[in-house]
């Protein structure tokens, strides 16, 4: 601007550029106070993640010293060095806080700095001086030489991992050259630097803590570690005449609840399988002795332990019965098979009846289709010499087909590689652990995409299942990249029973 004659507009003038300049300078208090409630919560999470770890070298120690676990000691070795780098870098990252809270006319009765907005003190150690460069170099060493002590299969995973690395920032007109120390310590305020070096301590806390995790489960693949105990008694029969003898075996069992096995069976069906225990469920059917015969699988590794088991069961006969083939319950819009018999009756004399219910089949096999959620009565009828006659009944639930899941390439959440997330055609709707054969289209969903570096794009409505369906979904997911997040939401689908159901979002993270 072209400056005044008159000497009195001269000096008003350059007030105001002074004036200018500093309001360009100041950091609001806002901002300064948001640093310092960062800095202090990294610092707790910090303390937090160090006792988790003190727990997990404890326990890696205990295990080394216990007779017969020498096999484990290398592993230990490997992870008390991961320990010793982790604590050198920790402690040189907080040197520098303190060299920087020093140099900022020292701390306040909250640690923080007394100059917390000088903008030139981080500028002037870490990026004139070059202070910065070694932190760099540090980071780099220490990252590389906690990778070094994994297994080589496992370094690749692991390096996508830890958060403990060097990234580059953005180019700008101020760092053409993308310089790291100047992208991070050029011109910021005392607190917000001291900050940084927080997050670079949680970053070694965080990476430490996965990296001895892995050397952890890699000295203990092949072992299996019981960690709880029940009591089970195993009748030899279930059924029994008056006068007989009863017998049974009485033992006490050990098992880990953090491994979960995989239970196949002859007949009936596994309910559920949680902390280690599998419950098993059939439906009684024939009439005598009946064995179950199964195998059950347990992941330790390296290796599967598979083990076959047996149980038996008597079945009586009460008179009429009516056998449920898959489930215990009716669904409504699938097909349900029943097995209906009654003593002393012959097959072809044997109907069933369940009001409001359409009924299929002949000589004690039937299809059953429901169509109102509750509960029905099965009569069963037989013919006799004066008449029909009820000779049993039975009350069955009926049900509504459950929700499924909505899926991408298998998977409804968690990661999934870039690339095999722009190969897939669309969202699935997975009934997963349903014995029937029923299908659910998925009528519609939202698309959206959080880039690594970038906006939030979207959502964009499609109809369908298909991502093709919508241009603007084809074009987000072609150029998709690691690090971007994909959030599928509103995911409506339809099944069999004609209800319209909106399923949980799928939110994947691109690797």
């Amino acid at each position: 601007m072209s400056l005044p004659k008159e000497p009195r507009q001269k000096m008003i003038n350059l007030m105001y550029l002074v004036l200018t300049a500093l309001l360009a300078l100041n950091v609001s208090n806002e901002i300064l106070h948001a640093f310092k409630v960062i800095n202090k919560s990294i610092s707790g999470s910090n303390e937090s993640i160090e006792g988790k770890n003190k727990e997990l070298y404890d326990q890696i120690q205990t295990n080394a010293a216990q007779p017969g676990h020498e096999k484990v000691i290398p592993y230990r070795d490997k992870a008390f060095a991961v320990r010793k780098s982790a604590d050198s870098m920790y402690n040189y990252l907080q040197e520098w806080k303190g060299r920087i809270i020093a140099a900022a006319d020292g701390a306040d009765e909250e640690g923080n700095p007394k100059r917390d907005d000088n903008i030139n003190i981080a500028t002037d150690m870490l990026v004139e001086r070059k202070g910065g460069d070694t932190l760099r170099d540090r980071i780099t060493e220490v990252r590389k030489f906690m990778l070094s002590q994994l297994d080589p299969k496992d370094t690749a995973e692991l390096s996508r991992q830890i958060s403990l690395k060097i990234d580059l920032p953005k180019r700008t007109e101020e760092n053409p050259k993308q310089d790291w120390k100047s992208g991070f310590f050029h011109n910021v305020p005392t607190i917000a630097a001291v900050t940084m070096f927080a997050k670079f301590q949680n970053d070694v806390r965080n990476s430490e803590a996965l990296i001895i995790s892995k050397i952890f489960q890699e000295a203990h693949s092949t072992e299996v570690r019981f960690d709880a105990i029940k009591a089970i008694a195993v009748p030899k029969t279930s059924y029994v005449l008056t006068g007989q003898k009863v017998e049974a075996e009485i033992l006490l069992a050990a098992y880990n609840k953090t491994l979960q096995p995989n239970v196949s069976t002859s007949s009936g069906h596994i309910i559920t399988t949680k902390d280690g225990v599998a419950d098993w469920e059939g439906v009684a059917s024939g009439v005598g002795l009946q064995t179950v015969k199964g195998q059950v699988s347990l992941n330790v590794g390296d290796h599967t332990i598979q083990e076959p088991y047996e149980f038996t069961y008597v079945v009586g006969s009460t008179g009429a019965s009516i056998q449920l083939d898959k489930m215990n319950v009716f669904y409504i819009g699938v097909p349900n098979p029943i097995t209906v018999s009654a003593a002393g009756y012959s097959v072809e004399d044997i109907s069933v009846n369940i009001p409001g219910a359409q009924i299929t089949g002949e000589k004690g096999h039937y299809i059953v289709t429901v169509s109102t959620a509750g509960e029905v009565t099965a009569g069963i009828n037989a013919k006799t010499p004066t008449g029909p006659k009820e000779v049993g009944n039975m009350k069955i639930r009926v049900k509504m087909i459950p929700d499924p899941v909505g899926e991408v390439g298998g998977k409804s959440g968690g990661g999934m590689s870039a690339a095999t997330f722009r190969a897939q055609l669309g969202v699935v709707a997975n009934l997963k652990n349903f014995d029937f054969d029923a299908r659910l289209l998925v009528t519609s969903f939202q698309f959206a995409m959080l880039p690594k570096r970038g906006e939030y794009i979207g959502p964009y409505t499609v109809t369908g299942n298909l991502f093709s369906a919508s241009t603007d979904v084809s074009k987000v997911k072609d150029r998709c990249k690691p690090g971007d997040r994909i959030f599928i939401e509103e995911i409506k689908a339809k099944g069999p029973d004609g209800r319209t159901r909106v399923l949980t979002p799928i939110t994947l993270l691109l690797n």
